[in-house]
């Protein structure tokens, strides 16, 4: 089963999508009360992708993401000059706020002001389906609704220049969700998935999720030891190589780049990247000192 909040001209409400079929049939519960555990009552229209606007899949009440970092080894070799020096012993995490999450398939405003390193990581999420706190490995997967795909744009030069990572990692409107939720029971339990994404169609990052340093059932367990898993919350479990920060020379997100986050048996996360420019540094004082 596949699930998608959407827009249609007014109407902003919850679908099953068939994306053989290019359509979506609206239901009328929430995408929080289907992940709760409600059923889907489809209200008996059809529509067709094409012409409606999906959001972001995150349950109304969803508040926020809970993000594991340097959790691919080739991830944290490529990056351990700047951040990690050897694999870490315990999940690194940290949090992004809802504000932070832009829909699938639009267009992605990123501003040069904030900063000039915006870089790409393609991320598998985890939508927590049965809540609880200190599971227990063993039952991780019980607590698993779904999967979607995470696009964790990291502002880099803000992520270097702060001791914390929030401020990099939570950019207002900077990292895309989607594009639907694929439920466990369909897409299976663990995850056994290649993850891969490309800019402008060429291949930037490709790994599998077997090649993670925590496994899922790992990430579940440490982070609620701590925090007690809502039904909603996303975990996003971490990027593989081939970020544009460690590449020589380093890439970054232009404006007109098309970035394309896929992972086998969810789908395909797709955004067009708009970048407004940084004003001239004299324009900017002025503003400063008024």
């Amino acid at each position: 089963m596949r699930l998608a909040r959407f827009v249609a001209g007014p109407e902003r409400g919850t679908g099953l999508v068939d994306p053989d079929a290019g359509t979506l049939r609206p239901v009328r519960e929430r995408l929080a009360d289907l992940v709760a555990g409600a059923l889907p009552t489809p209200d008996g229209r059809t529509l067709e992708l094409a012409g409606v606007r999906l959001r972001s899949p995150l349950a109304e009440d969803c508040r926020g993401l809970l993000c594991t970092g340097i959790n691919y080894t080739e991830h944290q070799a490529e990056s351990a000059e700047v951040f990690v020096a050897a694999a870490p012993r315990h999940p690194i995490v940290f949090f992004k706020t809802p504000a932070a999450v832009a829909d699938p398939g639009g267009v992605l405003e990123l501003d040069e002001r904030m900063s000039a390193e915006f870089d790409w990581e393609v991320e598998l999420g985890v939508v927590i389906g049965v809540g609880g706190r200190a599971i227990p490995v063993a039952e991780a997967g019980r607590h698993v609704f779904g999967y979607t795909i995470v696009n964790d744009v990291t502002a880099r030069d803000v992520q270097r220049r702060h001791e914390q990572w929030h401020l990099g990692k939570n950019i207002d409107g900077a990292t895309p969700v989607g594009p639907w939720i694929v439920t466990a029971d369909e897409a299976g339990y663990p995850p056994d998935v290649d993850i891969e994404l490309a800019v402008n169609d060429v291949p930037k990052q490709r790994a599998h999720t077997t090649d993670m340093i925590f496994s899922v059932a790992e990430q579940i367990a440490v982070i609620s030891r701590y925090v007690a898993l809502r039904p909603g919350d996303v975990i996003a479990t971490g990027t593989p190589a081939g970020v544009g920060f460690t590449r020589s020379p380093a890439e970054f997100l232009r404006d007109g780049d098309v970035v394309e986050a896929r992972i086998d048996g969810i789908g395909l996360l797709r955004n067009e990247i708009r970048v407004t420019p940084a004003a001239p540094r004299a324009a900017m004082t002025q503003v400063e000192v008024a």
